[in-house]
């Protein structure tokens, strides 16, 4: 079976262009955030494994606890995942249009990862320095790993700047070595 995240692409393309075209990305990000969460729960997914629960079933149940959180074109997006056999892939269709939505607004996400917990002062003076750097606007998000030792790693896209401690004591390493 084809990656989940190779199956999921073309829908989150296909509804990244409806909600761009009808300029509601906001609305369409927060329902498919919702939906993600829904069929990412073990309970929900153990049912759409499960042959002997019919798609409509399914899709009964799934936009019953999604009540009035769907405009017409969230339930009809659900219940063509579910005729389709791929609702299981809503975790990474809301991945991936979150990311063609960060990509049009020029946001670029960074994952942070600091040896220390981070005040928001520190944070802001990382995000702007990273702000200069790409020349795109920063959407940190920010982790905390004891094992770096000291100072910083940045993660964006695919490229890393490592600034921590452990990273320049690897880099040492290596030097050293050769």
């Amino acid at each position: 079976m084809a990656e989940a995240r190779t199956i999921a692409r073309p829908y989150a393309e296909a509804v990244f262009k409806l909600a761009r075209a009808n300029n509601t990305l906001p609305a369409w990000s927060d329902m498919l955030q919702l939906t993600a969460a829904i069929t990412g729960d073990e309970r929900i997914r153990a049912l759409i494994g499960d042959p002997k629960i019919p798609a409509k079933r399914l899709s009964e149940l799934l936009l019953s606890i999604c009540g009035n959180k769907l405009n017409n074109e969230g339930r009809n997006f659900v219940l063509l995942l579910v005729e389709n056999g791929r609702v299981e892939v809503l975790p990474q269709v809301s991945e991936l249009f979150e990311q063609l939505k960060a990509q049009h607004e020029g946001v670029l996400e960074a994952h942070v990862t600091s040896a220390f917990a981070m005040n928001d002062a520190q944070l802001k003076d990382l995000v702007i320095n990273l702000e200069a750097k790409f020349k795109r606007k920063i959407e940190a998000k920010v982790s905390v790993n004891p094992e770096l030792i000291g100072g910083v790693k940045v993660e964006i896209g695919d490229e890393v700047l490592d600034a921590s401690v452990r990273g320049k004591l690897e880099a040492m390493a290596v030097a050293l070595k050769s």
